[in-house]
């Protein structure tokens, strides 16, 4: 349980930091980050439900920074006044969230 609180606080000071970095992502502070941050991680659950184990190795890279540009920009519809973001925002936040979470791991070990 304390994981998982710890992952969602760390999910939402990510997208904190890119909604600062990446243009056409504007997030409403740090409670629209962290409601923004639950949405984004059960859209993501329910694609990966969805996927399964179904892709290859190789495609998994790709597939992954498709699914989460597309779950961020979902995610403005879900909750419109916490997120709000363009496409090339999102594909820009996908790609950021991607090269920060290699360095920031969201799961306690």
């Amino acid at each position: 349980m304390i994981g998982m609180i710890v992952r969602f606080i760390v999910s939402a000071l990510v997208l904190l930091l890119v909604s600062y970095i990446v243009p056409g992502l504007r997030v409403a502070g740090f409670t629209g980050a962290l409601i923004a941050a639950v949405v984004i991680a059960v859209l993501g659950y329910l694609v990966e439900l969805a996927f399964g184990n179904k892709v290859s190795r190789m495609g998994r890279g790709s597939i992954g920074f498709i699914t989460a540009a597309v779950v961020i920009y979902l995610s403005q519809f879900i909750v419109p006044g916490s997120i709000s973001v363009s496409i090339i925002g999102a594909l820009l936040a996908s790609l950021v969230i991607g090269i920060v979470d290699s360095f920031v791991p969201t799961k306690l070990r």
